[in-house]
């Protein structure tokens, strides 16, 4: 895709359902305006041409990072995300690339099932914190009680107001 256009409408669905705010579409704008052809767009659509599936990606020396993606409800009936990975893989190939870093994810997700039902191994990733005015690590972690409230009043609000909102909460998340 030349633009965020249809990603980012695939995105914000995707973590609207998930009880997740997203970042403002014009991000994914100026990650593509920035990182030019080493960042990419990669939608799949049905044969009427309704997108279902979008992955944003970025290439690096001998490797594709699919970063942020994104999909429809159907996409899982459709294989969407299947066929998206496996078309990203194809074109890593021809690029001649030579890894596919899939990311992190939390044990016992269905990330984590997805990228382990294709055949990747995990890699255990090592943290350091320098912790703050705390004692401890923040326990930011979706599976965690104490956010399930937010998570489920997040997912009622309308997509429009979420993605209104969204902006203004992640910029005090990370």
């Amino acid at each position: 895709d030349a633009n965020a256009d249809r990603f980012f409408a695939l995105f914000a669905d995707n973590v609207h359902r998930h009880g997740t705010p997203a970042m403002p579409k014009r991000w994914f704008q100026a990650l593509m305006d920035e990182f030019g052809p080493d960042c990419e767009v990669l939608t799949v659509v049905t044969a009427e041409g309704r997108p279902v599936s979008s992955v944003l990606s970025f290439y690096f020396r001998d490797e594709v990072l699919p970063f942020y993606a994104g999909d429809d409800e159907s996409a899982r009936d459709l294989a969407g995300n299947d066929f998206k990975y496996w078309e990203l893989m194809r074109r890593a190939c021809a690029r001649g690339l030579k890894v596919f870093d899939y990311g992190r994810s939390k044990q016992g997700t269905g990330s984590y099932s997805f990228k382990k039902n294709w055949g990747f191994e995990p890699t255990p990733l090592h943290y350091e914190y320098q912790l703050y005015k705390r004692d401890s690590v923040p326990q930011n972690n979706p599976n965690n009680a104490k956010y399930q409230l937010l998570i489920k009043t997040w997912r009622k609000l309308p997509i429009g107001v979420a993605n209104w909102l969204g902006p203004f909460i992640v910029r005090s998340l990370g």
